[in-house]
């Protein structure tokens, strides 16, 4: 029997003897595994054998000690059946664990094999032709020394137990240098470069000819470059580089805007590949701004799928392609799944070993497609999980209740300046019955721009504050936060109100120290029942007498931990989080499943549509007299840029540059200011605040404006680079308008004139409903926009699911749902890899998501 095993022997018959107590090594029997991995492999322990065992002492803590002494008979058992020869087995011990059964034989669809298996297969022919025996030989001491089985990627996704922690100076060919500069690029261990994923492939299996090229086909075209020019335009602020390729079927031309250090990269007779659009230009094809990189020789004649990697100085795609295929051929089919197979079976998923080769080094566009659609599942599925349980965790306290008569609120009602929408109304029913739960309200309103969120949130505040408590308010802004102060205080402190003025007081960073403090002791004391502010609201000396009701707006302008220090200021708080980011609602269900959701989806009577035109570049000064008319007829006028300066890299305008022009040249006699994002705080607040006291006519900024301003008296949006913004990015500026009861108008002028067909901004003329645009832009681009406004940080974390589809998003969270319902703390032992990658994905717990 090989030395590794006949001490894995003596400690399963010590462990016995301790009565299966975790005491045959000091620290737990899992402890073991930091020495014994690398022995069971140089002694030739087959892989599947080291990877039973790794799993089952990784978990073995955390089942009772009847269920250790089944664990260990079952492992030995079969160790046994694959050494006959490793004899006397550990005595009194019953079945093995279910879920951690040795692997079954293969089944007949290999795409969806359970991972384990792949690892008895034989190796792929590449691999063996990439590393002949004698070489794998010399290379076999330096990769002994991670584990195989075991991978926890940096990038905390779907893994299984172990670790493939080894540092990178084990793979042949990277020494420490080259260990530094792939650092740089997030790759500290063989598991953070299993999942680099390829930015993006290069598909020379299904190359086009330039002779069989059309209009608007998206492609890539293999081509030897015949001329370069460089050319000023702009009267020379600006230049375009012109590059001519050809491959023997026809000629094509590239244009690169602002990038003039490529006239020394593209040298004539160098063969380049180029992806991109085709465009047309006075009858001839062309391609503006594509991607482009050198060919190497090899992928001429491959005709295959070939992954194109971010990259930094130092290192070349062809050498990081060379490295990543040592690793992935080599460990991706090692890696076990943690997903069990009735999830992976009834999801139609393949194995993760295949999908991490597939995303790497796809064969076809089928099995690109099937690996991402895996990779993204397991991001959904973790995250529903953790949604799932928060949501559970916060309905398993207890929350004060707050009870208000119908009498009550219908004189609350009637006391408002305006009546409810049939949505509003909706919405305040389902905040008053979670205040009168006996559970603490976990809730996100979700309206649109200008639906009326805000009253709701007063009216709930109020419930509470009517009860004895204390209400606070937290707005991303101090000048939100004033606008929220002025409003609540017009709500609840006006004619008639139930608090008086000198209850309600803002707490911003300007705010003065001496007021500060008479602020913090009206918390602490009670006299102040209502508080709206900012960051200022969660520092350590302001503490509340009895909060317990919180409302954050725009929640993902804060991170999880300031919302968890808001929280922790009360006794478990009931909380309204309150967004304008109009959300499809299978991915609220997801993204959002620990909230419960309100949605108000009906404008205000009275509120007029905004009016909203798509202009080429060459009518921009019909905005312009629009703009005079409106701010005539004494109106105000926001005009937007996607940047702030000029960038060499991206042809749009920038509010800076353009500044300086409106100012002194189109608008000279009337009043413009400017804002964007390099400006303090202070700078910005000041600004807006100067624009919305009308002391500015026009306000030149970039999307800094984005959230939440209210200005009734501004009626023109202008939005120049319309088509480099998003479809919800885009509606949140329109809402900085049509605040008032006078007709409003968004104008949109994108950067070229044939993007005036752009579908997002046709769709910005047809309609005003954010929710109708946000299932267009769902479609569009995926769901990275709305997923990546969940929380600082967390975006980070979802690599794959930004291009998943609507019904991937589903399937994911009816699968997580379903085995929720089953084992929602996965503390069954068939879970316990599961258990681990859960862990892993959500970052040791640091979860709190609401």
């Amino acid at each position: 029997m090989q030395p590794s095993l006949e001490k894995l022997r003596k400690f399963f018959r010590l462990e016995h003897e301790n009565k299966y107590d975790n005491t045959a090594i000091i620290g737990g029997l899992a402890k073991m595994l930091d020495f014994w991995e690398g022995e069971a492999r140089a002694d030739g322990v087959a892989e599947e054998v080291i990877q039973a065992v790794v799993a089952r002492l990784r978990s073995y803590e955390k089942i009772s000690p009847d269920g250790r002494a089944e664990s260990l008979k079952g492992l030995w058992k079969r160790i046994g059946e694959t050494y006959p020869e490793a004899g006397q087995k550990p005595k009194a011990q019953t079945p093995p664990v279910v879920g951690n059964q040795p692997p079954r034989p293969p089944r007949p669809a290999p795409d969806v094999t359970p991972n384990a298996e792949a690892s008895e297969s034989p190796r792929p022919q590449q691999q063996q032709k990439q590393n002949p025996p004698q070489q794998q030989a010399q290379q076999k001491p330096r990769q002994a020394a991670p584990s195989r089985s075991d991978v926890v990627p940096g990038a905390k996704t779907s893994q299984t137990p172990a670790a493939l922690n080894a540092e990178l100076t084990v793979l042949q060919g990277v020494g420490p240098r080259h260990a530094e500069t792939l650092s740089s690029l997030g790759m500290n261990n063989l598991g953070d470069m299993l999942y680099y994923f390829p930015r993006r492939y290069e598909d020379y299996s299904q190359l086009k000819p330039i002779k069989a090229l059309f209009y608007n086909d998206v492609v890539t075209v293999l081509g030897t470059i015949q001329t370069v020019h460089n050319r000023p335009i702009r009267g020379g602020k600006s230049s375009i580089i012109e590059v001519v390729i050809s491959d023997g079927t026809g000629s094509l031309r590239i244009s690169f805007f602002n990038q003039p250090w490529l006239a020394n990269r593209f040298k004539q007779g160098d063969a380049i590949a180029v992806s991109g659009k085709v465009d047309q230009y006075l009858g001839r094809l062309v391609m503006n701004s594509p991607d482009w990189e050198p060919v190497e020789v090899e992928n001429l004649h491959t005709a295959r799928i070939v992954p194109i990697y971010a990259l930094t100085e130092k290192i070349t795609q062809k050498w990081l392609r060379g490295i990543m295929n040592q690793v992935v051929s080599h460990w991706a089919p090692a890696v076990v799944d943690a997903l069990p197979d009735t999830v992976r079976f009834a999801a139609r998923l393949v194995s993760l070993g295949e999908a991490l080769m597939q995303v790497h080094f796809p064969v076809s566009q089928d099995r690109l497609k099937a690996a991402r659609e895996r990779l993204g599942f397991d991001e959904i599925f973790y995250l529903q999980m953790g949604v799932l349980r928060q949501k559970r965790d916060w309905k398993s306290v207890d929350g004060r209740r707050f009870t208000v008569s119908t009498e009550w609120l219908d004189a609350r009602l009637t006391s408002l300046p305006f009546a409810l929408t049939a949505a509003q109304q909706k919405s305040l029913e389902e905040i008053r019955a979670d205040l009168d739960s006996g559970k603490p309200m976990n809730r996100l309103v979700q309206g649109d721009v200008g639906s009326g969120k805000t009253v709701v949130a007063a009216l709930g505040a109020a419930i509470v504050v009517s009860g004895g408590a204390q209400a606070a308010i937290m707005a991303p802004t101090s000048i939100l936060a004033e606008q929220h102060y002025r409003n609540f205080t017009r709500l609840l402190a006006g004619e008639g109100g139930m608090l008086q003025e000198s209850e309600i007081r803002l707490l911003v960073g300007s705010t003065p120290d001496i007021r500060k403090e008479e602020i913090r002791q009206g918390l602490h004391d009670g006299t102040v029942k209502l508080v709206i502010g900012t960051h200022a609201v969660i520092e350590p000396d302001v503490l509340f007498k009895d909060l317990q009701f919180i409302v954050i707006d725009e929640q993902h302008r804060f991170g999880v931990e300031q919302r968890k220090e808001l929280r922790s200021k009360g006794t478990n708080p009931h909380l309204l989080v309150m967004t304008a980011t109009p959300i499809p609602r299978s991915l609220a269900l997801t993204v959002f499943g620990d909230l419960d959701i309100s949605v108000i989806d009906e404008m205000p009577v009275g509120r007029q549509p905004i009016n909203t035109y798509v202009l080429r570049p060459q009518e921009r000064e019909r905005a312009f007299t629009l703009i005079r008319g409106q701010i005539k007829d004494g109106k105000q006028a926001f005009i937007v840029y996607p940047l702030i300066d000029e960038s060499e890299k991206i042809e749009a305008r920038a509010a800076v540059d353009d500044f300086e022009t409106l100012s002194k040249e189109i608008f000279p006699d009337l009043k413009v200011g400017l804002l964007h994002g390099r400006m303090k705080p202070a700078e910005k607040d000041e600004v807006m605040m100067k624009f919305r006291d009308r002391e500015y006519d026009i306000l030149v900024s970039t999307t800094v404006v984005e959230v939440g301003v209210d200005v009734p008296n501004s009626t023109v949006m202008l939005i120049e680079g319309a088509d480099r913004f998003g479809l919800a990015q885009l509606h949140q500026l329109r809402g900085r308008v049509g605040r008032g009861a006078d007709q409003s108008y968004c104008l949109l002028i994108p950067t070229h004139e044939d993007a005036a067909e752009n579908e997002r901004l046709q769709a910005m003329s047809r309609t005003n409903s954010g929710f109708e645009l946000a299932d267009l832009d769902l479609k569009t681009r995926g769901p990275g926009e709305f997923l990546g406004t969940r929380q600082a940080g967390f975006a980070s974390t979802l690599k794959m699911a930004s291009i998943t589809d609507v019904p991937l998003i589903e399937k994911a969270r009816t699968q997580a749902q379903a085995l929720f319902e089953r084992d929602p703390y996965l503390q069954l032992p068939e879970h316990a890899l599961l258990a681990e990658a859960f862990e892993r994905f959500w970052g040791e717990g640091k979860g709190d998501v609401s």
